[in-house]
């Protein structure tokens, strides 16, 4: 599905995602295509389903435009460092 789909099915809401296809570019990833999992009206509801993703599951609000999120470099990390897990 793609971000557009997702706006129009769950306008102004949080929604928890799959992430089924992204790409890198200069420390952003743009995400592609998604499955919905869950959507959210309660805020708190949604920051701890969001505090309890991980690899390619996460939680995003609808109001947003775009979905792209940012890639921060982990200075101090001991071992491999994986780009694509945010």
């Amino acid at each position: 599905m793609k971000w557009e789909e997702v706006r129009k099915l769950y306008p102004d809401r949080f929604v928890k995602l799959q992430i089924l296809k992204s790409h890198i570019e200069n420390q952003t990833r743009y995400v592609e295509d998604m499955a919905v999992i869950q959507a959210f009206d309660d805020e708190k509801e949604a920051t701890r389903e969001l505090v309890r993703s991980k690899d390619d599951i996460l939680v995003y609000h609808t109001g947003k435009e775009k979905i792209e999120v940012q890639i921060k470099q982990i200075f101090g990390f001991r071992g491999q460092y994986d780009q694509h897990r945010i």
